[in-house]
């Protein structure tokens, strides 16, 4: 644990250099210059410290029980700075402001009072530039399973982004040293630095800056974060384990990765005599293929008849499968949506709601789909991920059902895609690529107007037209519009709600798209690959979350 609090201190401050919080330095800098206490600058970095570790881990959680919006306590924060700033540029307001918290320290004049509120108030606004170890915690934090190693975790994680910002802090009041004799125009003048700073997070600077200076700390953060032994530490905590690290050796060319973790915390089950759970230890004696999916992933769904060409030959000779439905956007938890795409799209294996990732986690999984090969004592013995690789799949279920070589499933076209095209795109603000976004920065959760630049350069998408930018998703207004510069033989896109998509391509034929439900919609369908501007027009209230393409 000593190791990973480590990583995850280094990585705190590895954010703490790095663009997203460039607008929050300027508040740091006029909290520690605005007052000659020692204490001061370091009563800023423990009320950071404890809002940002007390909100990550629940506010969430404190929100959807009281029924309130997300960006909540964002707002009352950045109102909070508003109020600071006002403080240093009229004395009276930071007089009466700082009187409620005296009891706080002996000095009148709340070194520690006003600092400490202040750090709170940064703690709720600093938004860091998320790397492996935030998304844990985001992902422990989400699923309400917050213990004693994630809280320690977050708090090494927030001191590795206060140390930086103590140091700007200690450095403000050396510079104020210099101004003692015009302090009053001082202290105003650090009041219009923090008000404009917290203008600058009213509208996103702080996301623009990353866009536009790019992740210069990525170097950094690979060899901190993005290594094997921080993936490993973090997939323990996450209450998984790496099993496709290190296989024993078999003596045959399949190597052996130990026991299968159990399906585990499963919602729902269909598929199964009276929808009952199936286990692991019931299947004992046959080959099982655990397989992870969900029913708006077009990777997934090109892996599909490949599957079922497996089940028809094999199914009667021993082979299970297990679709293991993991879902990746809020539709995807409805059973009743499942049991529909189950129909619709031939799955007659047993299919396992996922709905809270205990599978996924127990198995360490990161894709979809996802392949492990399960043999008769219950070890795994295969792990695939993606697409692709059919031939080799179908000789191995051969081998683990000791099936006579003459015997193969029937051969599917293999349809995963071999050229460069443009990279999967997500729509909600919490995942879009912002390397490969352009305009104003996303207003989270309220509608926005948003003007789309004349040209776009190749994987780049922009909005247009009236939009709300939502955690996951993206909902149409009037005039809505995306703009997509593309480079593929296939667009496919996750829709949902009810209405039209007008699509226009260069090439291809300008047709309508109708939507009447959330699922994965076939876009552009071509024989070569194209390059160009997708223009898509919306009927308000469609709502759109990811774009993939084939």
């Amino acid at each position: 644990m000593l190791v990973l609090l480590g990583i995850g201190f280094a990585a705190g401050v590895i954010t703490a250099v790095s663009p997203c919080v460039l607008p929050v330095l300027p508040i740091v800098l006029a909290g520690g210059a605005t007052s000659s206490g020692r204490r001061r600058p370091f009563a800023i970095v423990a009320g950071l410290v404890a809002s940002f570790t007390l909100f990550t881990l629940t506010a969430a959680t404190i929100l959807s029980a009281l029924g309130l919006p997300g960006d909540l306590l964002r707002d009352l924060a950045i109102a909070l700075l508003f109020v600071l700033a006002a403080s240093l540029v009229v004395p009276q307001v930071g007089y009466l402001l700082e009187r409620p918290l005296a009891f706080m320290t002996r000095r009148r004049t709340g070194d520690l009072g006003g600092g400490f509120v202040l750090g709170v108030s940064l703690g709720l606004v600093f938004v860091p530039c998320a790397g492996p170890v935030l998304a844990t915690i985001s992902v422990l934090a989400a699923q309400k399973r917050i213990g004693f190693d994630t809280v320690l975790l977050t708090l090494a994680y927030a001191l590795g982004a206060a140390v930086p910002m103590l140091l700007v802090a200690v450095g403000g009041q050396r510079v104020a040293r210099r101004f003692r004799e015009r302090s009053q125009l001082f202290r105003r003048t650090m009041g219009v630095l923090l008000a404009a700073a917290a203008v600058a997070i009213v509208f996103n600077v702080d996301r623009d800056l990353q866009t536009r200076l790019g992740g210069y700390t990525n170097a950094l953060q690979r060899h901190v974060e993005i290594t094997g032994s921080a993936a490993a530490r973090l997939a323990k905590l996450r209450g998984a384990e790496a099993r496709a690290a290190s296989p024993k050796p078999t003596g045959t060319s399949l190597p052996n990765y130990g026991p299968a973790p159990a399906i585990q915390g499963i919602a729902d089950w269909l598929n199964t005599p009276g929808d009952k759970p199936l286990t692991l230890a019931k299947l004992r004696g046959k080959v099982v293929l655990i397989d992870f999916w969900t029913y708006s992933c077009i990777n997934c769904l090109r892996t599909l008849p490949h599957l079922r060409s497996l089940y028809a030959a094999y199914h009667r000779k021993g082979l299970e499968i297990i679709g293991v439905h993991t879902p990746e956007f809020a539709f995807e938890h409805e059973l009743g949506n499942v049991r529909t795409a189950t129909h619709d799209l031939h799955v007659e294996w047993p299919v396992a709601l996922d709905n809270d990732y205990a599978t996924w986690n127990a198995y360490s999984n990161q894709y979809w789909p996802a392949e492990y090969f399960v043999d008769r004592r219950g070890d795994v013995r295969r792990v695939h991920f993606g697409e692709g690789e059919y031939d080799v799949t179908d000789r191995v279920v051969r081998r683990l059902l000791g099936v006579r070589a003459g015997v193969h499933a029937q051969a599917m076209p293999d349809t995963t895609p071999t050229e460069r095209i443009t990279p999967e795109s997500y729509l909600g603000y919490a995942r879009i690529d912002r390397s490969r976004y352009a305009g104003v920065p996303p207003a989270p959760d309220s509608a926005k107007t948003y003007e789309a630049p004349a040209r776009l350069d190749q994987n780049v998408l922009a909005f247009g037209g009236v939009w709300t930018v939502g955690h996951e998703r993206a909902v149409a207004g009037l005039g809505a519009r995306l703009l997509f510069h593309v480079h593929a033989r296939n667009v496919y896109l996750v829709l949902g709600g009810a209405g039209d998509v007008r699509v226009r391509l260069p090439g291809v034929r300008e047709h309508t798209v109708h939507v009447d439900g959330d699922r994965l919609y076939t876009l552009v369908a071509g024989s070569r690959v194209r390059d160009g501007l997708l223009d898509l027009h919306f009927t308000p209230g469609l709502t759109a979350y990811a774009f993939t393409f084939g």
